[in-house]
């Protein structure tokens, strides 16, 4: 049986070279997820472990796989086109619709190319469901490891319940702890510090905790380690920037202009991260450095905007006019993927940014 790895590097080129020629759904499983599924360990012949067009009850819709674990499914799939925008809210709304009747609780909606693992259960909107999204083609992101997580060994482990009940924890207490530190001071907070030092006015720690910039960091786990080998969380107090700095001359109205070296030193960026773009239905992907360069297959670009031209030229050819590269606004041309695995426009960090100073 082909390794996991191996069936990714082989996906990876053919859905770079599959792209143009938009495969419809029947193509895009047969060519990009039934790999997939096989290399995960699932017996795609036994009807014991796949189910195709799967049916609670002849009067159900069907789902486009069902896995089973001792012939009761335990997780679905729903597959649409390579081309297809995962982010249309009916697509993940339909496949929970489908475990709902079923009584599953894992789902999966993929195009080939990216997977978005939900807990249907949950009981949060569906988009707070989400618990894992990753892309084959982003050559930064831990595929293997997160598709792991589906393989039917782990399924058998019950791997999966363990991460999300944890991850589950982790969200509501960093929301919870976040909720004390902003906009203002819980007086809860307050006064535990002045206990520490009493000699400190509650007016001088509520103005020191003004302007400090709490961030609780829970990074997610590695799926392939255990629990017990995950890093514990951290809460990092950076020192709200003074007013000889950028961020002082945009708090007072300055034409200042806020680049990617605001967001990375302030901690809205936490570099390497990945951005994509689609332009043409063709999409596009770099990633933001530590240095507040962007690279785009491999060229080192100044900026957001800069990026963005220079991959235009790979879907419109050479700009007019002698130009190195087309004139694009950068901060809404490319996207980032948020934790709940939405797609943003990269303005939105920068009006953070703002709001913030």
């Amino acid at each position: 049986m082909t390794s996991l790895t191996d069936c990714i590097t082989n996906l990876r080129e053919k859905i770079h070279l599959y792209r143009d020629r938009a495969p419809n759904e029947q193509n895009t499983k047969a060519a990009l997820i039934d790999p997939v599924l096989r290399a995960l360990g699932w017996n795609m012949e036994d009807l014991d472990e796949v189910q195709r067009e799967y049916k609670p009850k002849a009067a159900d819709n069907p789902v486009d796989y069902a896995l089973l674990i001792l012939r009761t499914p335990r997780l679905f799939v729903e597959a649409k086109a390579l081309t297809e925008n995962l982010d249309d809210r009916r697509w993940a709304s339909q496949i929970m619709g489908y475990a709902s009747v079923a009584g599953v609780e894992w789902v999966v909606l993929t195009n080939g190319n990216e997977y978005r693992i939900y807990n249907a259960h949950a009981p949060v909107p569906v988009e707070e469901k989400l618990f894992r999204t990753v892309r084959l083609t982003d050559a930064q992101a831990t595929a293997e490891e997160t598709l792991d997580l589906l393989s039917k060994e782990r399924l058998q482990e019950n791997q999966i319940d363990t991460l999300w009940k944890a991850y589950f924890v982790d969200r509501q207490i960093r929301a919870t702890l976040s909720s004390l530190f902003s906009p203002d001071p819980d007086p809860s907070i307050v006064s535990l510090v002045r206990r520490r030092l009493p000699a400190l006015t509650p007016s001088d720690i509520r103005a020191s905790l003004n302007r400090m910039r709490i961030q609780f960091d829970l990074p997610a786990e590695p799926e392939g380690r255990s629990l017990a080998s995950a890093r514990k969380p951290r809460m990092v107090a950076t020192p709200r920037p003074t007013r000889t700095t950028a961020s002082a001359q945009v708090r007072q109205g300055k034409r200042t202009r806020i680049e990617l070296r605001h967001l990375i030193e302030t901690g809205f960026i936490v570099p390497p991260l990945t951005i994509e773009a689609t332009f043409k239905k063709r999409r596009l992907v770099a990633c933001v450095e530590s240095n507040g360069e962007v690279t785009f297959q491999e060229q080192k670009c100044d900026s957001l905007s800069h990026a963005g031209g220079v991959a235009q030229i790979v879907v419109n050819g050479p700009p007019p006019d002698g130009l190195t590269y087309w004139k694009v606004n950068g901060w809404t041309f490319w996207q980032f993927r948020d934790r709940d695995g939405t797609l943003k426009p990269m303005d939105v960090l920068r009006d953070y940014y703002r709001k913030s100073v």
